[in-house]
C-alpha cells in the first residue's frame, strides 16, 4: 500500500532561479493549461485541501511555488500556460520563466504535464510535449478531471489521445489518470515519485 504523505508545507515563491531552494532534494514540476485542475491535484496528493490555493480565475499561479514534502522532496507548482486573457508581455515572461526552470534546474527529476481528460488534443499541450521531448526532458502525462466522464467515455477519450500521440511519438511517456474528487490516481502518482526518489538517492546521495 502506498505510504501517504506525512508532511507538506509551502516554502516560497520565486521568479528567479537564484532564489530557489538549494538543489539538494529531488524536484517534481507540475504544469498544464490554465484551469486544468493543477492546484486541486496537488492538494489531493498532499492530503491537504488548503496547501495550494485554488481559484476559479485561470492564470492565478504566476510564480514558481515550492512545496516541501516529507522533508525529502519538492513538489514545484509552475505557472499555467494557454490563458489568452493575460497580456502578451506577461505570457512571454511566464514562458521564459518556465523554460528557464525546466532547462536549468539540475535536480528536476520529472515534469508532470496535466491534461484535461474531457478535451481532444490541444495545440498548446502538444507543442509543449514536443518541446519537452526535443530537449530530452523527462515527463509524464496526468489526465485530470476524470470523474467528469463515464467509464466508457473516458476510455474512448484516452484511446483517442494515445492514437493521436502515436502518430508522432515512437514511444509514449507514462500516463496517469486522476481525479481530485475521488482521489483516483493518487497512489499511482505517489508510487512513481517514491521510486524516482530512491533512484535519485542512489545516484546523488543526500
Amino acid at each position: 500500500m502506498t505510504e501517504a504523505i506525512r508532511s507538506a508545507k509551502f516554502i516560497l515563491s520565486v521568479k528567479d532561479l537564484d532564489k530557489a531552494p538549494r538543489p539538494g532534494f529531488p524536484e517534481y514540476a507540475f504544469i498544464g493549461r490554465s484551469n486544468v485542475g493543477k492546484s486541486s491535484l496537488i492538494n489531493m496528493l498532499a492530503g491537504n485541501k488548503n496547501l495550494a490555493k485554488i481559484s476559479s480565475t485561470p492564470g492565478k499561479t504566476q510564480l514558481i511555488n515550492y512545496f516541501l514534502i516529507d522533508e525529502s522532496w519538492y513538489l514545484v507548482d509552475l505557472p499555467g500556460y494557454g490563458y489568452a486573457k493575460r497580456s502578451k508581455a506577461l505570457r512571454a515572461e511566464w514562458d521564459k520563466l518556465i523554460r528557464n526552470y525546466l532547462l536549468n534546474r539540475t535536480n528536476l527529476v520529472c515534469t508532470f504535464l496535466l491534461i484535461d481528460s474531457r478535451l481532444d488534443p490541444q495545440e498548446n499541450d502538444i507543442n509543449f510535449m514536443e518541446w519537452l521531448g526535443s530537449n530530452q526532458l523527462p515527463f509524464v502525462i496526468v489526465f485530470t478531471k476524470t470523474d467528469k466522464l463515464g467509464k466508457t467515455e473516458l476510455q474512448k477519450k484516452l484511446a483517442r489521445y494515445r492514437r493521436f500521440l502515436l502518430k508522432t511519438w515512437a514511444e509514449l511517456p507514462p500516463l496517469f489518470i486522476s481525479s481530485a474528487i475521488d482521489r483516483r490516481g493518487k497512489d499511482d502518482i505517489l508510487d512513481y515519485i517514491a521510486v524516482n526518489n530512491q533512484m535519485f538517492l542512489k545516484k546523488f546521495g543526500n
